[in-house]
């Protein structure tokens, strides 16, 4: 990853901004790419979300 250097020579990297950006990213050529909106599980797909709950925790 290339880091644009800011005045007086030091480099900042905010790592998490990073990546939101890229998720930005992913979801708009999603968004245009599709021919309607996007279901939220469409959007669950591009963002690589998977839900991690156990089928039966509604039981408990």
């Amino acid at each position: 990853m290339n880091v644009a250097p800011m005045r007086g020579g030091t480099a900042v990297q905010d790592h998490v901004a990073l990546a939101e950006i890229e998720l930005c990213g992913e979801l708009i050529i999603a968004a245009s790419a599709a021919a309607e909106r996007l279901s939220f599980d469409r959007i669950d797909e591009v963002l690589q979300v998977a839900d991690e709950r156990d089928p039966g925790d509604d039981l408990r």
